[in-house]
């Protein structure tokens, strides 16, 4: 009886640790994939490259309202990813699109939805607002 408990004790473990796995190799998987998939879709730049650009982009902040309101990089226009599918149509497809948001987390999605809708020319802060040192603008 006590061999039993124990072997499925021991059996039980081993299906967790599978499981745990098997998580671990998915969220990795998707993680790989994403990273394809933005590297298909725009460039990353760091920030002097950003900055000697912007004048000639569309420099979108894809963070949400408050955190717009709270600071943006100067000349930012705001389209939160939460609303990008109603208003991407306000860029143009032949004018560079610089994105950036806190990380580069919602700009890396962004960048592949924009990339389907065929706008080609795309790039992401690499360091996001986190890290800017340029010029800012808070909202009043």
């Amino acid at each position: 009886m006590e061999g039993t408990i124990l072997m499925v004790a021991v059996s039980t473990m081993t299906v967790y640790t599978i499981l745990l796995i098997l998580l671990v190799v998915i969220y990795a998987g998707w993680r790989l994939v994403t990273l394809v998939r933005r590297n298909q879709a725009a460039t990353l730049i760091d920030e002097q490259t950003f900055t000697e650009g912007m004048r000639k982009a569309q420099v979108v902040d894809v963070r949400e309202k408050k955190d717009f309101n709270a600071g943006h990089i100067l000349g930012a226009r705001n389209i939160p990813y939460s609303t990008l599918r109603a208003y991407y149509k306000g860029l143009r497809k032949d004018v560079p699109i610089y994105l950036y948001d806190q990380g580069k987390e919602m700009s890396t999605r962004a960048a592949i939805f924009l990339h389907k809708q065929g706008y080609n020319n795309i790039s992401i802060l690499k360091t996001g607002y986190n890290r800017w040192d340029g010029k800012t603008k808070k909202a009043n």
